[in-house]
């Protein structure tokens, strides 16, 4: 695991907001690269307190996973055991196990939130305002996203730090990856309006090359900028913070010399769709009340989510250089999830990484169907498999080794969930097709009768599903003893209703999401990587023929399962019917929850009383956005777009000191053989015209016909 050293000259400081050019001056020497890293002066210890905190959790998941096992055990033992009970009965306690975890933390979570403390580290959300000493640099990566959409929350984000008087501290920049020639100008060109609406401090760049993608730009950014700072805020493409939030974390670190990262609890917002306003009304609800119980007992060996979260530059710098992993993809290469492993080597070297779940101010988009979903899922179960070779490295803290298994564990259980509902069908249709043997061969005084105890497997089924249930009951208990947190739900009776609809819409999503998962984690085991697509954040609607395509699999599952089920008896098909019924009508579930719904049955506090910073985006998302056009045409439009973008190439474009760009080369032949410009750029391909953008020797040329 290398580590990214940061060239301590601020010459940034002093540069006019713009872009950024390649060749910049802060760009490292050799002599840079060669400083070792610097040590914690005093690294952060684990009391007995949290020690306790550790072990209540661990001896609540453990007694509530044996006392579920046991009682499956007897279930099952009832004439003896055959391999495929064993078998269930192994996935059995496995996928216990897993929700005895979590059931754990949200009810650690409930005491917590009774006395409202829930932020790992010392921080105020109300109060005055405390002064800064430090100048933070504020990242947004950005990767094919809608340029308007970007520069409206940006915009929102840097007024809202102007607010607090404080503007002074911080400096913004663009990090842009996108591949797509128009929109990249169209980031130039909105980036331009922004940077004149604003003023100096803003700064955008766009990479020639994006390896390693988001992890790789930003470690770029640190490598050649990353010494004029001592604190970054990252943020993702649908981020939104309040200057106030920024502020107090910002102090938060000064104050905590010890601390790493603060990771806040981003809220969801502007939801629309059925799916996106479930998802934003049971993470409102539910989430704070989770999140609040893994600060209790993580401390200071928290994780990192990669977004809306701030980072001490010197600790990320020092040890969180990222490794490429052996072997080829989907397993080698860069790592996807590259945010849990970088917490973990941040921890690892001393540093504490804390989470903030009762600080305000913090937001996020989710995507807007099921597919959607399922398709930034796909990315991430890439990236949480890929630790299985992290999990390995030496002298990482257990809790970090724990977050990978968690990561990891939250993709098999689909596939383990599967294979439990298939073993037990299997068993179901051997009782009743294949004639049993309750005479084994050699000599035995009584016969092997096959039976299971039904009543004492319905006991089991329902304590299983409180495990599930109860902790959403807790969020809702929380609600109604807050008359004010109430009041932003839209009242009890509202937010009952909610959580009733959300359990139930809930249930029927869930099987589908354990195909998805299951196809994925398939997929993966052979050698499909997931790639780098754009996440969709308009509206969630899907055409018919996608809607057959995509839901065929899970459909189909389901008549499977059915039949199977229907075979052995009716009674069977009832008592699986909330797994077939989802899986059944799969493909009318994922239309209909991808449609807009309706405002009054999923309130949150967010839509009830809109946060100012969130009311600004969205003004400023609605307001008209320029024209758009292709990246050439509109360089030849607007003159002062071309000299800036011209102005921030290097002379070489993309290419190396003596290397050959194949797509640069085709396009300077098509070029030569058309008569002009609307004939040159109608036969370039998308990466022939990011080639040329890059070339500032070939674009002036092709602009000049």
């Amino acid at each position: 695991m290398g580590a990214i050293v940061t060239s301590s000259r601020p010459d940034v400081a002093a540069t006019a907001g713009g872009f950024l050019p390649h060749e910049s001056p802060l760009a490292m020497s050799a002599a840079d690269l060669g400083q070792p890293p610097r040590a914690v002066s005093k690294p952060v210890s684990v009391g007995a307190g949290m020690l306790m905190r550790r072990a209540f959790i661990l001896v609540l998941t453990a007694a509530l996973t044996g006392a579920g096992a046991y009682e499956m055990y007897m279930v099952v033992q009832v004439g003896g055991v055959t391999i495929m009970e064993w078998m269930v009965l192994a996935l059995f306690v496995a996928l216990l196990a897993w929700i005895a975890f979590s059931f754990a933390s949200g009810l650690a979570g409930f005491f917590v939130l009774l006395r409202r403390n829930g932020n790992a580290l010392p921080i105020r959300d109300d109060g005055p305002l405390p002064r800064l000493a430090s100048r933070t640099a504020v990242l947004l990566p950005t990767y094919n996203e809608n340029p308007h959409q970007l520069m409206a929350r940006l915009r929102a984000i840097y007024e809202s730090i102007e607010a607090t008087g404080q503007g002074g501290s911080f400096d913004w920049f663009v990090l842009s990856d996108t591949r797509d020639p128009d929109i990249w100008i169209a980031e130039e060109q909105a980036f331009l309006a922004l940077s004149d609406a604003c003023g100096g401090r803003l700064y955008y760049r766009h990479r020639a090359d994006n390896t390693a993608r988001k992890a790789g730009n930003l470690g770029e950014w640190i490598t050649r900028f990353g010494g004029a700072y001592r604190f970054m805020i990252v943020l993702d493409a649908d981020s939104l913070m309040s200057g106030d939030t920024m502020v107090r974390m910002v102090y938060a670190m000064e104050t905590n010399p010890q601390a790493a990262l603060l990771q806040t609890l981003p809220v969801i917002v502007n939801a629309r769709s059925l799916f996106s306003r479930l998802q934003q009304f049971a993470g409102r609800l539910y989430g704070p009340m989770v999140a609040a119980g893994v600060a209790w007992w993580h401390g200071s060996e928290g994780n990192y989510w990669g977004h809306n979260a701030i980072i001490r530059i010197q600790a990320f710098a020092e040890q969180a250089g990222l490794p490429e992993l052996s072997g080829r993809k989907p397993f080698g290469g860069h790592i996807l999830s590259h945010d849990f492993v970088e917490a973990a080597l941040m921890r690892r070297a001393g540093w504490g990484i804390y989470m903030a779940p009762m600080l305000g101010g913090s937001y996020e988009e989710v995507p807007p169907s099921l597919l959607d979903f399922a398709a930034r899922d796909r990315r991430w179960c890439q990236g949480n498999l890929q630790h299985l070779a992290v999990l390995t490295t030496r002298r990482l803290h257990w809790i970090s080794r724990l977050h990978f298994m968690a990561g990891i564990g939250s993709y098999i259980t689909a596939p383990m969930w599967l294979a439990f509902l298939l073993l037990g069908i299997l068993i179901s249709l051997q009782a009743r097709f294949i004639r049993p043997e309750y005479f084994p061969k050699g000599f035995s005084l009584f016969p092997n009768w096959p039976a299971q105890d039904p009543v004492l497997a319905a006991w089991v089924f329902g304590l299983t599903m409180a495990l599930l249930i109860v902790p959403k009951l807790l969020g809702f208990i929380l609600l109604l003893a807050r008359s004010d947190v109430r009041r932003q739900f839209g009242g009890g009776f509202r937010a009952l209703a909610g959580v009733i609809a959300e359990v139930l819409i809930s249930a029927m999503i869930a099987p589908v999401m354990m195909v998805f998962q299951s196809i994925a984690v398939i997929e993966i085991l052979l050698g499909r990587d997931a790639g780098w697509q754009t996440q969709r954040r308009d509206d969630g609607e899907v055409e018919r023929r996608e809607l057959y395509r995509k839901y065929g699999v899970p459909t189909a599952c389901g008549v499977a399962m059915a039949a199977s089920a229907y075979a052995v008896s009716l009674p069977l098909l009832l008592w699986m019917s909330p797994v077939i019924v989802g899986l059944l009508f799969a493909i009318p579930i994922g239309a209909w929850t991808a449609k807009p719904a309706l405002r009054a049955l999923f309130m949150t506090p967010e839509e009830v009383g809109p946060p100012s910073v969130l009311v600004r985006a969205n003004e400023l998302a609605l307001s008209p956005a320029h024209a758009s056009a292709p990246a050439l045409a509109m360089l030849r439009q607007d003159s002062d777009l071309l000299h800036r973008h011209l102005a921030s190439l290097t002379p070489t474009g993309r290419r190396g000191p003596g290397e050959i760009d194949p797509d640069l080369a085709m396009a300077r032949a098509r070029i030569e053989a058309s008569g002009s410009f609307d004939e040159a750029v109608e036969h370039l391909t998308p990466r022939e015209t990011l080639a040329v953008l890059g070339d500032s020797v070939l674009l002036e040329g092709v602009l000049a016909k």
